[in-house]
Order: structure tokens, then sequence, then C-alpha cells
């Protein structure tokens, strides 16, 4: 392993200086022995150097935003070469498709163990330890969201029980103005969750915020998560401030109840700040250098006041993926992240009401 590898796939308990982490970055996926094609190819049409001009986190944001090449490009193109010739692929997964076509990012092995790592530690700061089975209402594979939640629940110490969601036809009828064809589809959702919750053990619920909301107007389904549910967590769409307060202090005051802030671009996900009440904003703090945060004005990329609302801007770096100056559909308020994080944490996330010429449409996910 060369000290670039070595560097990225630092020990969580000692993580390296932060430029020195992205120095490392550079030079592993900028190097034709170690780099992806989709960089490689990239490289030669940036009007900068990564290697001799990428230095810290703030020079990332010379990068151009890449994400929607993720629609069209090779996925096969997007492994580093330094994994060799048989690269330990886990899968392919793709977005939900609400600005447009999904994109699709490829899954190595040593990022899943690394994410779930970091998954564990996020969960722990909450309380929550490995045991008890999953329940997901979410899209399975070949939405990321799926295909980490199967090897999270495992890792967690259970099983995972899952319903056949498609978002992305919901998303269709609402943009069709089929308000009543969109509703039918999420009763067929929840009557699937619901045969689970009745037959099986179910200790965590991991769901989006639309699904709890149709859940929460069936008292038959309060009643068994009441009797069987310790954990719900939530995401995939924002839920608001008065939803939050309602779930923690009146349908479900003794269940332990966490925000999750992912998107397929993110390559995993970050868990709120452990120990917000039900009054405060919700937070969200990535803890690994592998994901970080900054909030923009969109129009000038610069970092807003603290406390104020701009766009959210979003860095993955990791052996397996380089995805920097990514300028996400969401705006969020910007908070002072965790000690020795760099970056901002994000709270209070909503959508925008378009993206990149498209209506954003949440639906179910």
């Amino acid at each position: 392993m060369n000290d670039a590898a070595e560097i990225l796939d630092y020990s969580f308990d000692a993580p390296p200086d932060p430029d020195q982490f992205v120095q490392a970055a550079m030079k592993w996926h900028f190097t034709p022995e170690t780099g992806s094609p989709f960089w490689l190819d990239r490289r030669t049409k940036l009007d900068f150097d990564p290697l001799a001009d990428i230095k810290s986190f703030d020079d990332l944001r010379l990068f151009p935003n890449v994400v929607d090449d993720l629609r069209t490009a090779r996925v096969s193109d997007l492994v580093p070469r330094g994994y060799g010739a048989h690269p330990d692929v886990v899968g392919v997964f793709e977005s939900g498709g609400t600005t447009g076509a999904p994109k699709r990012i490829v899954f190595l092995r040593d990022w899943l163990n690394r994410a779930l790592t970091i998954s564990t530690r996020e969960f722990a700061g909450h309380g929550v330890f490995p045991g008890g089975n999953w329940l997901a209402l979410m899209p399975g594979r070949p939405h990321m969201v799926g295909g980490f939640s199967d090897h999270e629940a495992v890792h967690m110490g259970g099983l995972k029980f899952s319903i056949d969601m498609d978002p992305r036809w919901v998303k269709k009828l609402i943009a069709a103005d089929d308000p009543g064809g969109a509703a039918a589809y999420s009763e067929h959702l929840v009557e699937q969750a619901t045969h689970v919750l009745e037959s099986q053990d179910v200790s965590v619920l991991l769901l989006s915020p639309p699904m709890l909301d149709r859940i929460a107007g069936r008292p038959d389904l309060v009643d068994l998560i009441k009797a069987k549910v310790e954990v719900i967590i939530w995401g995939g769409t924002h839920m608001d401030a008065e939803s939050r307060f309602f779930y923690r202090t009146e349908l479900f005051p003794d269940k332990k109840i966490i925000g999750a802030y992912g998107s397929t671009t993110f390559l995993g996900a970050a868990k709120e700040r452990p120990g917000l009440s039900a009054d405060d904003m919700c937070v969200f703090d990535s803890s690994s250098l592998h994901l970080t945060f900054s909030v923009v004005d969109a129009d000038t990329g610069r970092s807003v006041e603290p406390g104020a609302r701009g766009r959210v801007l979003v860095n993955h770096i990791s052996k397996a993926m380089l995805l920097p100056n990514n300028l996400e559909r969401d705006t969020a308020l910007r908070c002072a992240p965790l000690s020795g994080q760099p970056g901002d944490a994000v709270a209070a996330v909503e959508p925008t009401a378009s993206h990149d010429g498209e209506d954003v449409i949440e639906g179910v996910y």
C-alpha cells in the first residue's frame, strides 16, 4: 500500500491533518497508476493542476461540480486503478432521480467497511448499539439507501426486512398532478409494512418523513411501533421542525428518533447531533474527513455568515471515490462543526424548489 492509500485509510481514532488528507487524495486520484479513468480524463481539462494547486479543503472549490456527469459516465471508469484488475465491488447504486436522470456510483468493499464503521460510531453516540432487526420503508436496490442498509442492519446485529418501493413512480404521479394515484401507492407501501410489523420482530424502523406521516394516521400501526420498535431513523426527505417535535414529544416520546442526512453523491449519510432536544434545530454533523459540508451563497460560492441560510456544498473524499465541490439541491443554516472537523455542520435542512432547471419533487423519498 502506498503512503497516500495509508493516509486515506486512516484510523478514525487518530485522523491525519486535514491538509495532509486532501493532498493524499489528490496523489491517489490523479496519479495514473492509482487514479480512475473518470478523473484522469478530466485532469487534462482542468485549468489547474490538482497535484500542485490543491493543498487544503478550501482549495477543493477550484474543482468543477462533476456529479451531473455521473448520469452518463461508464461506472467501470469510476473505479480507481489502484484497486487492481479485480476490484471488490459491492454494488452499483443510483440516486432517486429527484432532479432528472439518476446518477450512478460504485461502492467498493473497503469503502463499505469504513462507512459501516462510521455509522456504528454515530449510532453509539445516540446510545444505539448492535442488536435487533430492521424494517426499511425505503427504496431498495438499485438505490444506495437500500443497498447500504442491507449491510448496515446485518453489521448492527440484526436482519433487514424491506418493502417494495419505487420512488420514481410516485414522483411521476405527483408531476402528472395525480395526488390520488400517489396516495394509493403510498397506502400500498404502508400495507406491506403492516404485514411485517404484525408478523416479525422489529427493533429499528428506517423510513422517510412522508412514510412516517402516513403511519402516524394509522392508530394500529402506531400501537405496533410503540410495542415493538426501539429506534426510528428518518431520512431521504426533509422533516420540518413541527413534525419532529410532535414525533419526539407526543407520538413516540419513548423512542430514540434519529435523523440522517444523506445522498448517493455523499456515498453515505450524516446522523443528527446527539443530545439535541425536541425544541432544538436538527443539526447534522459529518464525523469524518471523508464527508464535509459547507454552507455557501449559491451565486458567489462564498460561505454565508454563521447562522445564515445557504446552499449545502459537499465534498466526498475517500480512496474509493472523489466528488468535490458538489452543490446539493438543499439549503441549510450554517453551524459550527464538531471539534477538529473541517467545514460546517448543517441545520434545518430544506429542499430548494428547483435544481439545475428541474423541479424538486420529493414524493415518498
